[in-house]
């Protein structure tokens, strides 16, 4: 198999084990309300345009998240320093805290269709999460390809 359909797998193995842990936990929550937290707290604040391109949504759908996620007490709003038109959204530590319990709540739901892996394929699985995590820490919403910057 080509190296570009490997990673075209895992991507769609990525959302596969996502949509698997949602209906695993019986999660209401929106997807979009924990890609947001999940921009948010590994990019640091953000005005809602670039949360939203971020996020992959649109401004308007993000305005209206964004407001839900500040009423539930999970992000904050302040005015821009630079630009007092602008808004920048900052996730709270009852947002990183909610986060945290989703991630815990997705372990948890998968590691049953894992259990019967043998040490050699734990090692295979713990390595390719590191690549995959050093490949897009830097920043998850832009591309790390050469040229591209932040």
């Amino acid at each position: 198999m080509p190296r570009s359909e490997d990673l075209a797998e895992i991507v769609t193995a990525a959302h596969t084990l996502t949509r698997l842990a949602a209906l695993e936990t019986h999660n209401d929550a929106p997807a979009a309300q924990w890609r947001a937290l999940s921009v948010l707290v590994s990019d640091g604040p953000l005005r809602v345009g670039e949360l939203a391109a971020a996020s992959r949504t649109t401004q308007p759908g993000m305005t209206r998240l964004v407001g839900q996620l500040v009423a539930a007490g999970l992000v904050s709003r302040q005015s821009d320093p630079g630009d007092s038109r602008a808004t920048v959204v900052s996730v709270t530590e009852a947002g990183r805290v909610a986060l945290a319990g989703w991630r815990q709540e997705l372990r948890d739901a998968l590691m049953p269709l894992f259990a019967d892996l043998d040490d050699d394929d734990w090692a295979a699985l713990s390595r390719v999460a590191h690549i995959l995590t050093s490949r897009t820490s830097s920043s998850p919403s832009t591309p790390r390809s050469q040229g591209v910057t932040r």
